[in-house]
This record gives C-alpha cells, structure tokens and sequence, in this order.
C-alpha cells in the first residue's frame, strides 16, 4: 500500500520551460507556414503552375519546402508584404477621409495653398503646379465651405 501518488506539481520546472518552448515554436512554425501558403496566393508575377508546385512543396515536405520558400523567395516576400500593407492603410485612410469628410471636397483655396506647399518644397514643379492650378480652377463642382478658422461666432 505504499504506492507512490503523483501530483501535479511532480512536473519538473526544466520540463515545463521545454514544453512551453516547443508549443510556442509549433505555433510560430503554423503561423509561418499560413504566410507563406499566402504569399503564395498574393505573388501576381508567379503563373498558376508555379504556384500549385510551391503550394505542393510546402504541403507534401513542409519543412523543407517553407525552408526553400523562405531561401528563395523570402526577399520578394517581404516586399509584398508590405505592398500589402501599404495598401491595407490606403484604404482604410481613404475610409476615414470619405467617412469624417461627408463626401464634401476642400475648397479652391486649400486646394491652391496645398498645391503652393507642394511646390514650395519642390515636390512638384513649376509646370505641374500651373497645370494641376489650372485643373482646380476649371473644375465647377461644389466645395465645401472654406474654414473660417474660428470666426464663426458662438450661440
């Protein structure tokens, strides 16, 4: 009857760091396993070929496959990841703009003194200022009312 019981606490320390070490390492290798698998799906300038055979390779071997997706492609990869979140947060911007903005556009003369900016710093030149000024000018859309920068009197 002397029948040793075990508890839980007869779980090594080391043991516990190692399996946790492990289970987080299997979780890194799923989430890169996804990214690359969409990657894949993301890369335009790769044919349909080319990708059922990387998706195959990193299915059918997936270690060796991740691994010679990330020696061979991983460069290109992190270059559309970011395109991509470029994009991501140029239309959630655009989002924010149509929603805060009421679907209202500035006036002429933000739109004119903007443009000054733009010319000023030298992001646009001479030739392109009077054409986009011109543009602006010409357009008879309604704007929205010009800010009066705290004129507005109080009620």
């Amino acid at each position: 009857m002397d029948t040793p019981i075990y508890l839980a606490y007869d779980y090594p320390l080391l043991s516990a760091f190692w399996t946790m070490l492990w289970f987080f390492l299997w979780i890194l290798w799923f989430i890169l396993l996804f990214r690359i698998i969409a990657d894949i799906f993301r890369d335009h300038s790769m044919g349909g070929w080319g990708k059922a055979g990387w998706l195959a390779f990193v299915i059918f071997l997936p270690f060796l496959g991740v691994l010679v997706y990330v020696i061979a492609r991983g460069k290109e990869m992190g270059h559309r990841e970011v395109e991509h979140a470029v994009k991501k947060q140029e239309a959630f911007d655009a989002y924010v703009r149509e929603t805060a903005g009421g679907g209202a556009r500035p006036s002429h003369a933000d739109e004119l003194s903007r443009l000054s900016e733009l010319r000023n710093r030298g992001d646009i030149t001479e030739e392109e200022f009077r054409k986009a000024k011109d543009i602006v000018l010409n357009d008879d859309r309604p704007a929205a009312p010009a800010d009066t920068g705290g004129t507005t009197p109080r009620p």
